[in-house]
């Protein structure tokens, strides 16, 4: 039988109750979507990169499991924290790999290229993060709109569910942020 949304929701309850049994049934129904959202990612790792999914799910992991005081919401909630311990993991490991790689002449590809599905090949992690960072600075509710969307790869009924707003909200949010940071990614790249 397959599990569905509400049997991780309630298993996800059950665990924040202190219920470890429930942590265990919880992950053999999670993995393989954590496991394919980190294949997503490390798709636009340029080559060479010595990050595996399976590495970038278990790091996820235990990040979240040892996150102290998280009350689960549900599905949606449990992924948006995935989204958002992958995205920490990717830009320390390609901030890890640029720092003594700078002016290596790595082909960059555009923002607009990148939020397409699939990932496209040579996105540079760590420019986008520092540009959701600036559109946090303006406008936090795109970037996590963002960032639930293309970490996290939540639909736009879950992340209308996690941040609590309507799911025109959060197609208007996404066109603008794309927009915002492809102007920002643009102007770095020329500033460099």
């Amino acid at each position: 039988m397959e599990e569905g949304p509400g049997d991780i929701s309630r298993l996800l309850e059950r665990w924040s109750g202190g219920d470890q049994a429930a942590l265990q049934e919880l992950i053999p129904i999670v993995y393989d979507e954590l496991r394919r959202l980190a294949s997503h990612y490390l798709q636009s790792e340029r080559g060479g990169h010595t990050l595996q999914s399976t590495a970038l799910v278990h790091e996820a992991y235990v990040r979240l499991v040892h996150a102290k005081n998280l009350h689960w919401q549900g599905r949606a909630h449990f992924f948006a924290a995935a989204a958002q311990s992958m995205r920490r993991i990717l830009v320390d490991n390609a901030r890890r790999r640029q720092a003594g790689k700078r002016g290596s002449g790595a082909r960059k590809a555009s923002f607009e290229d990148a939020l397409t599905v699939p990932v496209q090949q040579g996105l540079d992690i760590a420019a986008l993060d520092e540009a959701l960072d600036h559109l946090a600075a303006f406008d936090p509710r795109k970037s996590r709109v963002v960032e639930l969307r293309f970490f996290g790869g939540l639909s736009t009924e879950e992340i209308s569910q996690v941040l609590g707003i309507s799911a025109a909200a959060v197609r208007n949010d996404w066109v603008v942020a794309k927009t915002w940071l492809y102007r920002d990614l643009e102007s770095g790249e020329t500033n460099q």
